[in-house]
């Protein structure tokens, strides 16, 4: 009798349980999810260019659904961003594989930087190519500071509060000594919480006698010396070695109807003239995403 097999790629898209019934073979399984982007709690220009709590709940929590499922791999390509938001993604994924009792493997591709380490340092083992871009355990921020450029175009800045300090860092004001260092403050308590993190999840693994918590970026080969990784390969080769007789299922972000229809879009493509600030603010957004990217070269 003929059976009919339906592909993963298939089935990991089908509601609850389905998927897992008709797709069943007997064989152990090993989810995989794609995070990529940016991590910020802010949408992206682009769908599915941006990591958050929010839209990968879901995703996670169908990847540790499956009955027989053996481990589930990150695929892991961020420059970093958010840090709450790269909590609450690490946290989520370490509730769900305790709950689920199967190990976690992440897999760095071009760069696992930041929030994006952050990210890896949820799994059990983390692997990266020798030519993936891993570490920078620091906090960083940026901004712009126009009052100059109003006061050359005769621009006055106009700004009520109530509070000394609800005006902190405002770009349209000259910056002040106290607001630095009240940024500054705060950058080392995110800091050392993310320090923390590290030390919790790879204990031991960390080499001794060199600074791995100033923002530095190390390629592959160098990450698994100084025991950031664990080791070198892809997530084909290692998933192939150990779990040889496992299907690899990946899991995805579903898109909304429309956009499976080819009908998806902003609104700002759709009212090309219609809203300028959200032209401006899709524009900035971009700005900002490359930005991130661009800081290791990609």
């Amino acid at each position: 009798m003929d059976v009919l097999r339906i592909p993963a790629a298939v089935t990991s898209r089908l509601p609850g349980k389905l998927g897992e019934t008709v797709g069943s073979t007997g064989s152990p399984v090993v989810s995989v999810v794609r995070l990529q982007g940016v991590i910020s709690a802010q949408a992206a220009p682009v769908p599915r260019q941006v990591i958050n709590a929010a839209s990968v709940d879901k995703v996670l929590e169908r990847a540790f659904a499956p009955d027989r499922l053996a481990a589930v791999a990150l695929v892991i390509n961020s420059p970093g961003g958010s840090p709450t938001q790269s909590q609450l993604v690490g946290d989520r994924i370490r509730s769900l594989a305790d709950e689920a009792g199967v190990p976690v493997l992440a897999f760095c591709e071009d760069v696992a930087a930041s929030g994006g380490y952050w990210l890896a340092c949820a799994a059990d083992e983390i692997y990266a190519c020798t030519t993936s871009i891993v570490g920078s355990i620091g906090v960083v921020s940026s901004g712009f500071g126009l009052d100059g450029l109003i006061e050359r175009w005769g621009v006055s800045r106009r700004l009520h509060t109530a509070g000394g300090s609800k005006s902190r860092l405002d770009p349209f004001l000259p910056e002040r000594a106290e607001d630095v260092a009240w940024l500054t403050g705060l950058q080392e308590q995110l800091h050392e919480r993310f320090a923390g993190w590290v030390r919790e999840r790879r204990g031991d693994r960390l080499a001794t006698g060199t600074e791995l918590f100033d923002g530095e970026v190390w390629l592959g080969e160098r990450a698994r010396e100084l025991g950031l990784v664990d080791g070198i390969g892809s997530v084909h080769e290692v998933l192939k070695e150990r779990f040889p007789d496992a299907e690899h299922r990946p899991v995805e972000q579903r898109r909304p109807l429309l956009a499976r229809l080819g009908a998806g879009g902003s609104a700002a493509h759709a009212q090309p003239f219609g809203a300028p600030a959200e032209l401006a603010f899709e524009l900035l957004t971009a700005v900002e995403t490359k930005a991130s990217w661009a800081r290791y070269g990609l």
